[in-house]
């Protein structure tokens, strides 16, 4: 599977605001758009390893994460290409250290998507199973922070 590419991305939900990090990418081929936290796999990675690497060198820091729950796995037609995309819990928002790839960033609510969005991305926000998932989580924490 050495062909294959392996991707993986962290949507992170606050549990004390209700909101979603974005970043806003001004470097490489999915520039001047929105997106999350991630990137390629190395080879040595598994998808949650190449993840943790991913987050500590776009954003920074590695959060405190109260809970990580797989949202999709997307599976490109000739299979070379998969995006492991986790829904990553913490508290409270934080103020990203942006590295190189990323000039922006925003905590943005539910069916608040900036835009334009990274293609990829916008149709796992518009998927309805996701919406699901997503509303779900939202009303779960919301019962827990009572």
């Amino acid at each position: 599977m050495s062909d294959v590419i392996i991707c993986s991305g962290a949507l992170f939900y606050t549990v004390n605001t209700k909101r979603f990090l974005m970043l806003y990418r001004k470097n490489g081929k999915r520039n001047n758009q929105w997106g999350i936290v991630g990137g390629t796999n190395k080879e040595s990675e598994t998808p949650w390893e190449g993840l943790r690497r991913e987050i500590t060198e776009e954003i920074g820091t590695l959060p405190e994460i109260i809970k990580t729950i797989p949202l999709e796995t997307f599976i490109s037609n000739d299979e070379k290409f998969h995006f492991h995309t986790y829904l990553c819990l913490i508290h409270s928002e934080f103020i990203p250290v942006l590295n190189n790839e990323h000039d922006g960033y925003a905590w943005v609510g539910i069916d608040n998507w900036p835009k334009p969005l990274h293609q990829g991305l916008r149709n796992t926000l518009n998927s309805r199973t996701n919406k699901t998932k997503l509303a779900t989580i939202a009303e779960m924490t919301e019962l827990f922070a009572r």
